[in-house]
């Protein structure tokens, strides 16, 4: 099943975080994503403010709508979204399959 596809489902304490191999395996499917200090992180860019705040809005939908709720920043064309499963203490499958639904929302990376 495609990660776009799939439904975040609820994590608790005691699960384990991903495997680092795992991770890795997943990560070939969000392009434009990076590991970096154990979160899953992509940087955006838009043309102006309402791109951008309109991207932000969006990306809080998907949140809302899997139960799963990334870190984000954003100014006037940059939004930046890091993800990872508090829950566990690392990543989750659901940070990736949010991810590629966050991606879907646009064309992907040159």
């Amino acid at each position: 099943m495609k990660l776009t596809e799939a439904r975040c489902v609820p994590c608790h304490g005691g699960m384990p975080p991903l495997a680092e191999a795992r991770a890795r395996e997943l990560l070939l499917e969000v392009p434009g994503w990076a590991i970096e200090g154990g979160l899953l992180v992509r940087i955006f860019t838009f043309k102006n403010h309402y791109e951008t705040v309109s991207f932000v809005n969006a990306v809080a939908w998907i949140s809302h709508r899997e139960d799963h709720h990334p870190d984000i920043d954003f100014g006037y064309k940059t939004c930046r979204i890091r993800y990872s499963t508090h829950a566990v203490g690392g990543l989750s499958e659901n940070d990736f399959i949010c991810a590629a639904k966050v991606s879907a929302l646009l064309p992907p990376p040159a």
